[in-house]
């Protein structure tokens, strides 16, 4: 095309001098014939850039471009088949966009585009039911401030997307939604949303089996273990025949516990944050804790005394709490000689709520206080033939303690008792009206 523009440029350009000269012969006046033809051709040229510039200019899109003769017809048949070659290309990808905005919206999952400073530029509609993006006057928003969940905002925040996130749905608190986050481009977002309802209904059904057999098993295995040991320490008492048969019962009976325990480490350690985040009667369930514990004391005729504000709840999982407070107490039976003292306390303050076991048991040299609560760690062997511990039961209460957003102080003199402390932060704590109200 090139060679063509300047093989027409050059013909022109000789039949305008020729034309020019020609005019020249007859007139005589060469000079200004020569201008005259080139002042008439600049003119010309002129006028098709004024033609193209006005078509540049108020063209419609698609519109051809204006006719034209010579040089300027061959560039407008040149910019015309650009036009034309354009459309094409514009057409393929059009459909090639229209062919995956098809896609994405036929799927299920929520698919939502987000730039660097993390603002909203495209989603599916997908994401207009499990997120309630709004069409077109979202766009543009910061995701934070339309799904306004703070584990959100903490996990869009921190920048570390290895794992997903899960919570409820904006848009209802009965579905829970699985979110995905990838870098791509100039530091941009990708964001998948699913919805796990059915597999976190699975799972926590999965969740409450385990805590209910670890609970509804832990207590009666607790008070046989208890009483074994009892006729274990006066085995001579007993038929010679049943010893060994008793000592059996109570190595399977701790295998057993053990096993229990290592269903509810595994439970507490697969997550951060219990998902039955509701307000505990924490006096109701201590006065099943110690009515418990008072079976499981049995001949010791140990006294156990209860302290609970009744009008302190602490938000979690009753569950979970249970298994810890129980620890804690159980251990306190445990490790107390008899006709010793157990008291349990319940109360709150400015600090936040506070559940405080103190026994008048052997004690804990301070040497091994600050692993007591390391899975399997144990004190020592003897101590632990004597009473049957695995190791885990503080672990437990560890764990539990930290999902709750809580913490444990332990203070022992060896010889005259242990008093474990466990400490909550006020957010956690909840007040009934009475006492807001006279407050």
């Amino acid at each position: 095309m090139n060679q063509n523009w300047h093989g027409t440029l050059i013909r022109h350009m000789l039949l305008l001098v020729t034309g020019c000269l020609v005019v020249g012969l007859i007139t005589g006046f060469y000079g200004w014939s020569l201008a005259a033809g080139l002042a008439l051709y600049l003119g010309w040229t002129l006028k098709q850039l004024l033609r193209m510039h006005e078509w540049l200019r108020l063209h419609k899109p698609d519109e051809a471009p204006p006719d034209g003769y010579g040089l300027w017809g061959e560039v407008f048949d040149s910019i015309y088949h650009l036009q034309r070659r354009d459309q094409r290309v514009r057409g393929r990808l059009q459909a090639v966009i229209d062919r995956v905005q098809e896609s994405t919206a036929a799927l299920k999952d929520a698919v939502i585009m987000l730039d660097s400073d993390g603002n909203l530029e495209w989603w599916n509609r997908a994401a207009e039911t499990l997120l309630g993006l709004k069409t077109p006057q979202d766009s543009g928003q910061p995701v934070t401030n339309l799904v306004r969940h703070p584990r959100f905002k903490e996990y869009f925040e921190q920048e570390n997307y290895a794992e997903p996130l899960e919570i409820p749905s904006p848009t209802n608190d009965r579905v829970r939604i699985q979110l995905y986050l990838t870098r791509y481009g100039n530091n941009e977002h990708l964001m998948l949303v699913r919805d796990v309802t059915r597999i976190h209904q699975l799972e926590q059904m999965r969740k409450d089996f385990v805590a209910n057999v670890s609970h509804e098993l832990r207590t009666p295995l607790t008070v046989i273990c208890g009483y074994l040991e009892t006729l274990l320490d006066n085995v001579e008492e007993v038929n010679p025949r049943w010893s060994r048969a008793l000592q059996q019962m109570h190595q399977q009976s701790g295998r057993m516990q053990t096993l229990l325990n290592d269903l509810l480490l595994a439970k507490l350690e697969a997550t951060d944050y219990p998902s039955d985040n509701q307000p505990v009667p924490v006096d109701d369930l201590l006065q099943i804790i110690v009515e418990d514990a008072q079976e499981l004391s049995g001949p010791k005729q140990q006294t156990i005394t209860l302290e609970a504000d009744p009008n302190v709840q602490l938000k979690g999982s009753e569950a979970e709490l249970r298994s810890a407070f129980s620890n804690l107490v159980f251990n306190a039976v445990k490790y107390t000689p008899e006709q010793g003292r157990i008291r349990v306390r319940w109360w709150a303050d400015g600090q936040g709520a506070h559940l405080s076991v103190q026994d008048s048991g052997i004690g804990i040299d301070s040497k091994h206080l600050p692993r007591l609560t390391e899975r399997f760690y144990r004190v020592d062997s003897s101590r632990n033939s004597n009473t049957g511990g695995t190791g885990l039961g503080l672990a437990i209460v560890k764990h539990v303690l930290l999902r709750h957003r809580g913490r444990m102080e332990i203070s022992s003199v060896p010889g005259h008792g242990s008093t474990f402390t466990c400490h909550f932060a006020p957010a956690q704590t909840v007040r009934s009206r009475l006492t807001s109200a006279a407050d």
